[in-house]
């Protein structure tokens, strides 16, 4: 009897499954074994080097460890907390404003309304004390609005004033 030959591209095809799932050829390696020889290439010290810190039983390389100069937590001003205006070397980043978007007017205020800062703060807007408010130009402004404000971005007091509204600036 004759048998049926299989197509070529049926020998080739192979069924993908868990029985023959592997990792990647080159992807794993096996484990440094270290003293076990000089012919293993990590034998007498183990590669850890001769004599020094990193040789010993329990040497660690902390994070904050700069090879023995003055690590930078230790050469930082010890001034503490964030509250202090001096106290750490965040200057850069502190704000000195509160924002107050355009989008947040029009969504808030009716037409032809006063906003001074405490119907801004009444609208959930500017609510910390102390702090200057200034009118950014996000969004876009359809209502006259008459708006007082410690500062204005220049393309915020442009469509304001496009839209009908005033801006009116409040001396600190």
């Amino acid at each position: 009897m004759a048998q049926a030959r299989k197509k070529p591209e049926e020998e080739t095809e192979e069924t993908i499954g868990l029985h023959n799932l592997a990792p990647a050829p080159g992807s794993r390696k096996d484990r440094k074994r270290v003293g076990r020889g000089h012919g293993s290439g990590h034998g007498k010290t183990s590669g850890r080097g001769h004599k020094g810190y990193g040789s010993r039983a329990g040497a660690k390389d902390r994070a904050r460890f700069e090879g023995g100069q003055n690590p930078i937590h230790m050469r930082m001003r010890k001034l503490r907390g964030p509250n202090k205006k001096m106290s750490m070397p965040f200057e850069m980043f502190r704000t000195h404003t509160q924002p107050v978007n355009l989008d947040d007017l029009e969504a808030r205020f009716d037409s032809g309304a006063s906003v001074d800062l405490d119907a801004l703060h009444g609208a959930g807007l500017a609510t910390r004390k102390g702090i200057p408010v200034k009118v950014l130009a996000r969004g876009e402004l359809t209502k006259p609005l008459t708006v007082h404000a410690h500062g204005f971005s220049k393309s915020a007091r442009e469509k304001i004033e496009s839209a009908g509204g005033t801006c009116q600036l409040i001396e600190a």
